[in-house]
């Protein structure tokens, strides 16, 4: 009989690799023993059914084996220690860091490790499976054995700091939400659920702390069908010690297997039990299994015709349906975004339970950048998908640059010359390598030292400098290749939001030929600020200093406003929230070093227009910088009218809560370029006047008549008459903005002479979690001393997260049973069940109101705001601003 023998340099192998596939691969390499003699049923083993011995190789990321994904949560839910795990597992780390000690990689800031929460986003690339040498690249594999790079994002799960989850998503293919197991589906999961669902991005589900006493995954699964809207896809269910001990490992629902981790260990070994060895070590769990894998083949049935027809050739037995098949059809239910269906597995991060598991379905599952649908871009006021603007097909008009028109003989030719088209979606001010701006590229490739035009700002920059940034550190490279997140290093002016391309041989000041110098990507929707504090310089000469810092943290985070009281003279900066405040107040003296004082916290209220005013016409005839300027225009102000119709010769754009309506005589929508040509001077196109009188409109409604706060609700209509309100040389873009801005002044000055201009304040959705003994007193505490409306009392979440989709029963949805479970199903109505109240309450009674819910629920509740719309003040409550 021929003896097994295995390396001390093989074991150790198995320890340092990826659990169950550093089994196979070292078993294969360096053990020559008889099949019959080697008993694997016990040792660790790859728990895919395809054992193919593979390698991945070292190469630059190729976008097919590309994943762009972020971890998205309610707060404390355990996005980053799941995120540790990860960075661990892929050979990124060589031990595994510590949230309540401070050790993270991705939580690098000193007020994250302080206080112990995520507070900005932070990108880091790994490889999954890990990079090994002698790699080789088989396309017949599962892609779960293919080494693929995922650009990775941990993202804040608190409320204040949505604006982070929101700029992340914007540029992500995919997201793993993860679920607290005691505590469900909570009401931040359901707003970043609803952000995902705005952007479509394909999700799946981690149910997580499933070794916390109290951890009920069958409750969590029919929270995510009844609150989250879909049909949850039980990939993977928990494994109890003898049925009800502790959670070791995960029953595999698709491949038929158990996998169980070792106790007390780093999470590297792992054994796997096929189905049949689950008989003898746990019976429980072989049955529940094959319930499992019934009713997900069942669930998928439902939804794709090719897996029906797969079933139906094995005789209905869901049992028999290849694990592969399953595995095709749960990526193709889940890649239009739509979370109709919500794959869901188990784990417990903190113990190193489940997280392989999860790295393999976010490479099986989650699309690469390839599969997702084309950005969406706007040109010359077209909105358009990119591919068409690339391949020619979106007709663009070049305007009266003949000499352009003869150099290019065909839009196609312009559209050729685009090297590179990115987004920056988020900018931070690194103490060490100065400024980094994190884009994601959608198409070409920018390449170190290209020059790159920002066609917001419409300035060229150069990429000096090209890093792939894990978490705090940055590894430096040559080109950011499409589908690729990476950071450009040292540009002065890209802010979050602004379009990026490159164009070889355009003119370093006037960027790229029209119209491709206006050409930008869907930008990121910034939320309104609520809350404002007043920022106070130690001294008259520290001012100038303080004012700059400021410019640097508004360019970090653009949730942030900054402000000046014309009449006080004072800085006022406003923010998301008042945790989001004092943030900022640590960044600005802790991080930046200013000298200065934050007041209290106050509430931003707004004015609103109640009647029309008449139109008002201003002669603007002014020096500006130095300049002769002569421009007039007429605007009026007036409520905005919710059934308003768009007209051909009007332009029409709404910021920040106001309606903005441009009209400029003799020109409408339908006309030719040429046709407007002949009307406007070359130098003062149709877009720079529309543009110059936006922003002087825009200019007047920051700062109401009334108090000085900025208006909301109204609209303001500008009339342009290029025959009499232009002076020949005179008239410029600055002279037509400031004609704008007086105009609309002057026609607010009358809504106040005329009384009719009111103030509001900002009223806030709020949802508060607490348990069923604190109800009343919180309802009571809620409509009595705050003046709210409790909207409901529902446990079962909210009926607007996404309207579109149907109400799922608890009862028709698989989950298995929870061995820990007070009652069955969890539906117990006793003092300990999480009940959740919805209001809508006025934002001044909401300030300091966490110590006063902590007081009403001894420390157990917790609540989460967002703005709903701005009310008309009362009386008495106008009277106490």
């Amino acid at each position: 009989m021929q003896q097994l023998k295995i390396s001390n340099e093989v074991m150790s192998l198995l320890t340092i690799k990826r659990g169950c596939q550093s089994w196979q691969r070292c078993l294969q390499i360096s053990v020559l023993v008889r099949q019959d003699q080697l008993a694997l049923s016990n040792i660790c083993w790859r728990y895919s059914p395809s054992r193919h011995s593979h390698h991945s190789t070292h190469h630059e990321p190729v976008t097919e084996k590309t994943r762009n994904i972020g971890i998205i949560a309610h707060i404390d839910a355990g996005k980053t220690t799941t995120t540790e795990r990860m960075l661990y597992y892929s050979g990124f780390t060589r031990r595994i860091g510590d949230v309540d000690d401070g050790s993270t990689v991705t939580d690098f800031l000193p007020a994250e490790r302080a206080r112990g929460i995520t507070i900005q986003s932070a990108a880091v690339t790994l490889h999954w499976p890990p990079l090994t040498e002698n790699a080789s690249n088989e396309n017949n594999v599962p892609r779960s054995h293919v080494s693929h790079t995922i650009n990775l994002i941990d993202t804040p799960g608190h409320a204040d700091f949505t604006f982070e989850v929101l700029r992340s998503l914007r540029i992500l293919d995919g997201a793993v939400c993860i679920l607290d197991g005691v505590a469900g589906v909570e009401a931040q999961t359901e707003q970043v659920w609803a952000q995902a669902n705005k952007y479509s991005i394909p999700r799946i589900i981690y149910v997580n702390k499933l070794d916390r006493d109290g951890a009920e995954f069958q409750r969590t699964v029919k929270e995510v069908g009844t609150r989250l809207r879909g049909w949850p896809a039980v990939c993977s269910i928990p494994w109890w010690e003898g049925g009800k001990g502790a959670f070791t490992g995960v029953g595999d629902a698709i491949n038929l297997c158990g996998l169980k981790w070792e106790a007390g260990g780093d999470g590297k070994a792992i054994k796997t039990f096929k189905l049949e060895e689950l008989v003898q070590e746990n019976s429980s769990l072989h049955a529940e299994l094959i319930k499992a894998r019934a009713a997900l083949v069942e669930t998928l049935c439902g939804l794709d015709e090719n897996l029906l027809e797969i079933w139906m050739e094995h005789d209905d037995d869901a049992s028999k349906v290849p694990p592969q098949a399953i595995k095709d059809s749960l990526r193709h239910c889940i890649l239009d975004g739509s979370g109709r269906l919500i794959p869901v597995f188990a784990g417990a991060s903190f113990r190193n339970i489940g997280v392989q598991p999860l790295l393999d379905a976010v490479n099986d599952y989650l699309p690469n950048p390839m599969e997702r649908p084309d950005p969406e871009i706007s040109l010359s006021d077209k909105q358009a998908a990119l591919s068409e603007l690339l391949h020619g097909q979106l007709e663009v008009d070049q305007g009266t640059n003949k000499r352009l028109a003869k150099k290019l003989h065909s839009p196609k030719a312009l559209m050729h010359q685009i090297e590179a088209c990115a987004l920056a979606f988020k900018v931070v001010n690194d103490s060490k390598r100065g400024v980094l701006v994190y884009i994601r590229v959608y198409s070409g490739s920018i390449k170190r030292n290209a020059a790159l035009w920002n066609t917001n700002l419409h300035v060229t920059e150069r990429a000096q400098r090209l890093l792939q940034m894990q978490a705090n550190d940055a590894v430096e490279i040559q080109h950011i290749a499409a589908g690729q997140i990476g950071v450009i290093a040292g540009l002065k002016h890209a802010r979050t939001g602004d379009t990026l391309i490159s164009y070889p041989g355009a003119n370093i000041k006037a960027g790229p030929p029209a119209p491709l110098n206006t050409l930008q990507l869907r930008p990121i929707e910034v939320p309104a600020p609520v809350f404002f504090a007043a920022i106070e310089p130690n001294s008259l000469s520290e001012e100038k200093n303080v004012h700059e810092v400021l410019q640097l943290l508004l360019r970090e985070d653009p949730s942030l406003h900054v402000n000046i009281d014309e009449e006080s003279g004072q800085m006022l900066l406003s923010g998301m929230g008042e945790l989001h405040l004092e943030i900022a107040r640590d960044r600005l003296v802790n991080d930046f070093k200013a000298k200065a004082i934050m007041g209290n916290i106050e509430i931003s209220y707004r004015e609103s227009v109640l009647a029309p005013t008449a139109p008002h016409t201003y002669l603007f005839d002014r020096d500006v910088a130095g300049r002769k300027g002569k421009a007039a225009c007429k605007a009026s102000i007036e409520p905005i009218d919710p059934d308003f119709t768009h007209s051909t010769t009007t332009h029409t754009v709404r910021r920040d809560g106001n309606q903005i309506t441009i009209r400029i005589l003799g020109i409408h929508s339908k006309m030719t370029q040429s046709e407007i040509s002949a009307i406007l001077p070359e130098d003062l196109p149709l877009s720079t006047i529309q543009h110059a009188l936006i922003n002087g409109a825009v200019a007047a409604l920051a700062r109401g008549p009334r108090r000085g706060f900025p208006l909301h609700d109204s609209h303001s209509t500008i009339t342009f008459d290029p025959q009499k309100d232009m002076f020949g040389t005179l008239t410029t873009p600055a002279a037509i903005s400031s004609a704008a801005r007086l105009a609309t002044k002057a026609a607010l000055k009358e809504a106040l002479g005329n009384n009719t201009v009111a103030l509001m304040e900002p009223v806030m959705n709020v949802v508060i979690s607490c348990n069923e003994a604190t109800l009343g007193a919180i309802v009571h505490d809620i409509s009595s001393a705050r003046g709210g409306h409790v909207l409901s009392l529902e446990s079962e979440g909210n009926d607007d997260l996404n309207s579109d989709m149907p109400v799922i029963e608890a009862s028709k949805i698989y989950a298995p049973p929870d061995p820990f479970a007070s009652s069955a199903g969890g539906s117990s109505d006793g003092p300990g069940q999480q009940r959740q109240v919805t209001a809508r309450v006025p934002l001044k009674e909401m300030v300091g109101y966490l110590k006063h819910l902590r007081s009403l629920t001894g420390g157990r509740g917790t609540f989460i705001m967002s703005v709903d719309k701005f009310e008309r003040l009362s009386g008495p409550r106008e009277k106490a601003v």
